[in-house]
């Protein structure tokens, strides 16, 4: 081992440096960090590990890497909002991977192969209480059998699956899929109770004898508005126009339908009402496109299905089916303003998205228990309200209300409840660092553009609730996985076996990586610099330290 020298300087920045010299200064070591799409995701998926396995071709094995976090790949490969491919470092040299494409395809594949988890545990004999078969609702469930407690959900609906059923509609979630992987969570001996509204928390958990519950009760309630109107047709809110649709008795709403939002879900009442029968559906809203809640590709797809969508307009008043609109403009802090300006629309219904509540009425009896001013339950770090015992998620608590948002926060729930029962605290495992563009090696690029999924042409699509877009086949799915950087971890290229000059580094078969025969380093940093994934740092040698 070199002996400490006092007589060096080093340079300020290492990493920049050869690191060569009459005594070693810095010297390469393997480190798995995290990859971007994996710190993005919401549900804590290990991404880079399962596009790992697809792109070998073994998807059984991506597959069940997958539900280790999150027990319905098949929905969220169409319903996610994918942050993780915003993320991508490969979205800097051509286009990100697609992610949610091969999640989707692995998640179909799983439910016509009949993939169920293997090795589930023994009975500890704990019983939880689940209220709401949403995502997560259902995310918790999964979690919590798979740790060998025993679960009940029980939801006030006909159907389970909350949001993902009564809110998106079938054109973006086919329901065959949707039942499959909520089949599969029965299948691992989850009870679901429909039909049952719990009424009192305290008296549900003391009456089944249940060890701990879980408050996953989404936000079904939609927001009104006041709007002067004189013998209007029908005004009705979004979710529960959704839901009728869903449950076979959607009211008629006319020729000419508007809806009032410019979310999500405003995107998704107004194709469905297209769907529904009427000639034209439009959307009021008083923001522009820069400034909608909804995302970018809903707003495109709603515009190519021929939904009109009047932008900086608001409702003012309403006379029969006449709509008087003002014009709004946007001021310097991007806030909408009235200008005095107003037209006419006409529509013979109005359809209001305007966001959801949370129906807390069941918490008006369990002590200890906070409201927010906005009506979610106020919860701690390990996600229990005031009430011992009784835990909450999803669009009950503070937090952004994706499906995908809320199935991390029933997997984050379940291991919190777990610790709990066993008098212990859950905490996350302690991550390194992302691995971000700059610190990649990409020192050869190839051309390999993203695969497009393919989908139904826009003037085909209004006359029925088909899915709109197709998944992914074999083929595709391998070449979109292969396109994965394996950003921060090693995935055995040989760029730095072949780089060094001294042999310092040697192989340790397939799946163990490599070692630094550091009697044999010089410190020059090749290794490094041919590493494209950043899964090898230059550190300060023992000397120097």
């Amino acid at each position: 081992m070199p002996t400490e020298r006092t007589d060096i300087t080093l340079p300020p920045d290492l990493s920049r440096a050869s690191g060569t010299g009459p005594v070693r200064l810095q010297e390469p070591v393997y480190v798995d960090s995290i990859p971007p799409c994996n710190h993005a995701c919401p549900a804590g998926e290990n991404i880079q590990a399962w596009l790992d396995k697809a792109q070998a071709g073994e998807f059984e094995e991506a597959w069940r890497i997958l539900v280790k976090d999150n027990p319905m790949p098949s929905v969220h490969g169409r319903v996610c909002y994918h942050p993780c491919e915003s993320s991508c470092n490969r979205g800097q040299v051509d286009e990100s991977v697609s992610i949610h494409a091969v999640e989707r395809f692995l998640g179909d594949l799983a439910l016509e192969k009949g993939w169920v988890p293997e090795n589930v545990p023994e009975s500890t004999g704990k019983k939880i209480l689940i209220i709401g078969a949403g995502p997560s609702g259902l995310s918790a469930a999964w979690h919590l059998a798979l740790m060998g407690h025993q679960v009940e959900i029980r939801d006030a609906g006909p159907m389970a699956g909350g949001m993902m059923r009564f809110g998106i509609p079938a054109y973006r979630m086919p329901r065959d899929i949707l039942d499959g992987e909520i089949d599969r969570i029965r299948k691992l001996g989850v009870i679901i109770t429909l039909d049952h509204k719990v009424e009192d928390v305290m008296a549900a958990k003391e009456e089944g004898a249940f060890d701990a519950v879980f408050m996953a009760i989404g936000a079904h309630v939609g927001k009104h508005v006041d709007i002067p109107a004189r013998d209007s047709g029908a005004i009705l809110d979004a979710v529960s126009y959704l839901a009728s649709v869903e449950k076979g008795d959607a009211p008629k709403l006319g020729r000419r339908v508007a809806v009032y939002g410019g979310g999500n879900t405003a995107m998704d009442a107004a194709r469905t009402a297209k769907r529904m029968g009427a000639e034209e559906a439009m959307i009021i809203y008083r923001r522009d496109r820069d400034n909608m809640p909804a995302h970018a590709f809903e707003a495109d797809e709603a515009e190519s299905e021929g939904i009109k969508i009047n932008w900086l307009r608001t409702i003012r008043e309403i006379d029969s089916t006449t709509f008087q609109v003002e014009v709004m403009e946007i001021d310097e802090n991007g806030r909408p303003r009235p200008t005095g300006e107003v037209e006419t629309l006409e529509a013979d219904a109005l359809v209001l998205a305007l966001g959801q509540n949370v129906d807390t009425s069941m918490l008006e009896n369990l002590p200890g228990v906070e409201i927010e001013w906005d009506g979610v339950v106020k919860v701690d770090d390990n996600m229990m309200t005031g009430a011992a015992g009784v835990f909450a998620g999803g669009d009950m608590v503070p937090s952004e209300r994706t499906v995908t948002i809320a199935t991390g926060h029933g997997k984050k729930a379940a291991h919190h409840i777990d610790a709990w029962l066993n008098g212990t605290t859950w905490r996350k495992d302690k991550t390194e660092p992302t691995v971000t563009f700059d610190k990649l090696h990409l020192n050869y690029l190839t051309d390999a553009q993203r695969r497009e999924q393919p989908s139904i042409n826009p003037e085909e699509r209004t006359g029925d609730f088909r899915e709109v877009t197709a998944g992914f086949s074999r083929k595709e799915a391998l070449f979109e996985a292969s396109r994965c950087y394996s950003c921060g971890n090693c995935f055995e290229c040989d760029g730095c076996y072949g780089a060094c000059p001294e042999n310092a580094i040697i192989k340790l078969g397939k799946g163990k990586g490599y070692a630094v025969r550091y009697e044999l380093c010089t410190g020059c940093r090749a290794c490094y610099l041919q590493c494209p994934c950043h899964a090898i740092e230059m550190v300060r040698t023992e000397a120097l330290s």
